[in-house]
């Protein structure tokens, strides 16, 4: 995947949440302007009231205006210090007569005599405020009204009422508190449920995911996702048919080396049987050597394609193909010594069967849930590479044993082994971790395969003070699944 890109999880919570969040600030934002509304359209309503009220307190007589406001009510508007009301008639209007002359006028040509007309305005802050030149907002509301005298028959009188400002904010604060709290927590829950809706609709491809990671390299069958929407069984259908594909090449290239096999046997087993009949023959030293280095070299030939046909049948699609029984190990370890035996002896080596375990009076089968044939080969190739390299004078030993739920067969030989760096490397394919000897690189590698395949595990471990051993691990029959082995 690409460093830069983020992951579809991501881009579906952030393309699903942002739009959630720009709505939540934009009702937010809509909601304050609402608030204010209703608030302003309430304190409108007690300011027309007000400014009514006090129209009707100023009465013009013969010789002028008759202002009839009592000094107590006065004092009860100007009472509270949170909640100010300032209050201005003039007449004709900017002529003050009574009030507050710092209220300003209302910014109108044409006024609207008998119907207040509602303003924002700034007024200086109360007296003894810390700030100079400080302001406090307030609503204002002007009535224009005509009044005439004996004198003036046409005159006009202002009557100007402001409130201030700071109980319509925190009105509108309250309002939009009380509003986006349950929003929020409704927006909260819309997002856990958002979460969770996108993390069960990429459930499909996390499965897809684990099925792909969870493999082995070799396994090439299909992937089944029968359950998953239609767009994640397409993905697994393109997979499917690569992996398919992928599987045609594989079993082509195996069926070749198969094949060529089987097809060199017979001429490989007729060079080695001409060489023998030669070197009989043979009375000339310089012919002589010449034929045996030839018969090594078909000896060896004979012996990498045994390896190569027997690496094919351990192969999983040929493992599939044969059928599984019950393998006693204990039987098998004692047969399958017992023919190696003469090929030790004509090697130099000590070959013995370790059997402390039905000395201590555990003779109880241990048996397998495998093949035979490939159990038989994988410990001939365990004897064989002790036997081939452990050298003239050495000893091998060969051990079966319970240990928990599984069996464990053991090869160890006290030869010159293999360096600790190169334990993990041995078991490859076509890997020696010496030159000397016939071997091909293929017999470890085949025991590892087979004992995967039967779902155990295969672990080469340095003897000191020089020495290797070479243990096999498998699942007794019944407490492992058989076949459960990674393909």
């Amino acid at each position: 995947m690409l460093s830069g890109a983020r992951s579809l999880h991501r881009q579906l919570l952030m393309w699903l949440l942002l739009p959630q969040l720009v709505l939540w600030m934009a009702g937010a934002y809509f909601t304050y302007n609402l608030a204010a509304r209703y608030a302003n359209r309430a304190i409108d309503a007690t300011l027309s009231q007000a400014s009514r009220a006090l129209a009707r307190q100023v009465k013009p007589i013969d010789s002028g205006l008759f202002i009839d406001f009592p000094r107590a009510a006065q004092d009860i508007l100007e009472s509270d210090p949170e909640d100010r009301v300032f209050y201005t008639v003039s007449s004709p209007p900017g002529q003050f007569i009574l009030g507050n002359r710092h209220l300003p006028a209302p910014q109108m040509t044409q006024p609207d005599f008998g119907e207040p007309y509602f303003y924002d305005a700034k007024v200086p802050s109360a007296l003894g405020s810390t700030t100079a030149g400080s302001t406090d907002a307030v609503r204002v509301a002007a009535l224009y009204l005509r009044y005439a005298t004996a004198s003036t028959p046409d005159q006009t009188m202002l009557v100007q009422v402001a409130r201030s400002s700071a109980n319509r904010e925190e009105l509108a604060r309250s309002i939009l508190v009380d509003t986006l709290l349950p929003l929020s927590g409704v927006m909260l829950l819309m997002s856990m449920v958002v979460w969770a809706g996108i993390r069960a609709g990429l459930a499909p491809l996390a499965l897809l995911q684990r099925k792909v990671e969870g493999r082995a390299a070799n396994l090439l069958a299909p992937i089944q996702l029968e359950a998953a929407p239609p767009e994640v069984r397409s993905l697994a259908r393109a997979m499917n048919d690569l992996l398919e594909e992928v599987n045609h090449s594989v079993m082509a290239q195996k069926r070749f080396i198969s094949d060529a096999a089987h097809q060199l046997r017979t001429p490989l087993a007729g060079l080695k049987s001409q060489t023998e009949l030669a070197l009989r023959d043979a009375t000339d030293p310089a012919l002589s050597a010449r034929l045996q280095r030839v018969h090594e070299s078909a000896t060896r030939s004979a012996h990498l394609v045994n390896q190569l046909l027997t690496l094919a049948r351990a192969e999983p699609e040929s493992v599939n193909l044969q059928d599984r029984q019950a393998v006693d190990l204990r039987r098998l370890a004692r047969e399958l010594t017992a023919e190696t035996v003469p090929r030790a002896l004509q090697a130099g080596v000590d070959l013995g069967l370790d059997e402390a375990d039905e000395a201590d009076g555990d003779d109880e089968a241990l048996q397998v849930h495998g093949i035979t044939l490939l159990l038989r080969e994988a410990l001939a190739n365990l004897l064989d590479n002790a036997i081939r390299y452990a050298g003239k004078g050495s000893t091998v030993t060969v051990r079966v044993r319970r240990q928990d739920e599984q069996a464990v067969l053991e090869v160890e030989d006290n030869g010159p082994g293999v360096p600790e760096q190169e334990l993990a490397h041995v078991v490859q394919r076509f890997v020696r971790a010496t030159q000397d000897g016939t071997g091909c690189g293929l017999g470890l590698a085949i025991v590892r395969e087979i004992v995967e395949r039967h779902a155990g595990s295969f672990q080469l471990h340095a003897v000191g003070p020089h020495g290797l051993l070479a243990r096999a691990s498998l699942p007794l029959l019944g407490k492992g699944k058989p076949g459960a082995a990674k393909y």
